[in-house]
């Protein structure tokens, strides 16, 4: 196997795990007889179907791209193996060898997108770079956006709420963080949300603050099943204060979510096992 081959595509990888683009490392681990590639060639799948490189072709390769998109989705790590030999038993191919393919699926990083930079926002951002997470931050007023103001964001995204789609890669591990000044942004914001992959979307303000904007968008004609996708107050309570303390609310609730925490106090589901 030619090592800037695989050099490239592992540089690759890195860049779609940079961009947010889920894919599968499919690497020969084994290769016997006689077969179309040796052990440690390499290929991508990404989470579409489109592929970079190649351990093969034919008929095998399309069955390696089927079990990679299942390892996506499942999350997790398989070995395959296939015999070339006797296509009239269910082989995909007859060059007389055998062969097994390690498949690793790598999800995009778990990201934090915070809309809305002002004394909350600047919070949750820092507290989410601290907790590891990839951080994207936009606002409207681009001075707020930018590295000046957060500077250990990984992404800047200032400009309207309107492009925010064009402007972030939105995937299945993006935790969205809406910290935005009044009703009227998060009424033209919140139905270009819905309609990602996101599996958390958390709006901050107070219940009555919610409860306006949720029937300004019944209005608008958004669904209810996607107005139940919203989290709104965002965050657990904490009965917190400070821009720092809601921030610890806001990533708690999150972590919550993507942990499937129960948010209880440790000591009392400690006394519930104790008592069962």
């Amino acid at each position: 196997m030619n090592d800037d081959y695989s050099s490239s595509l592992l540089t690759e990888l890195l860049k779609a795990q940079d961009a947010g683009e889920p894919l599968v490392l499919a690497t020969i681990i084994q290769a016997r007889g006689s077969v179309p590639r040796r052990s440690g060639t390499k290929m991508l799948v990404y989470g579409d179907g489109r592929i970079s490189g190649t351990i093969g072709g034919g008929e095998m390769e399309a069955r390696i791209i089927a079990e990679a998109l299942e390892c996506l989705a499942l999350g997790e790590t398989r070995v395959v193996s296939y015999s070339l030999v006797d296509p009239q038993r269910g082989d995909p191919g007859l060059c007389g060898g055998e062969v097994e393919v390690f498949l690793e699926p790598y999800a995009p990083p778990a990201t934090l997108l915070v809309i809305g930079c002002g004394h909350v926002g600047k919070a949750v951002a820092e507290l989410g770079h601290w907790l590891g997470y990839r951080v994207q931050v936009s606002d409207d007023r681009e001075e707020l956006a930018s590295p000046a103001n957060i500077a250990d964001a990984d992404q800047h995204l200032p400009g309207p709420v309107s492009e925010i789609l064009s402007q972030a890669h939105i995937h299945q591990n993006t935790f969205i963080a809406v910290l935005t000044r009044n009703v009227l942004l998060d009424r033209e914001l919140l139905p270009l949300l819905v309609a990602t992959k996101a599996p958390y979307i958390g709006v901050i303000g107070s219940r009555r603050r919610w409860q306006e904007t949720r029937k300004l968008l019944l209005e608008d004609g958004m669904a209810a099943e996607d107005l139940a996708r919203i989290h709104s107050p965002i965050g657990l309570e904490l009965n917190a204060q400070t821009p720092e303390e809601i921030a610890v609310s806001i990533l708690s609730e999150i972590m919550m979510l993507r942990h499937s925490g129960s948010g209880k106090r440790l000591a009392d589901s400690q006394k519930e096992q104790e008592a069962r």
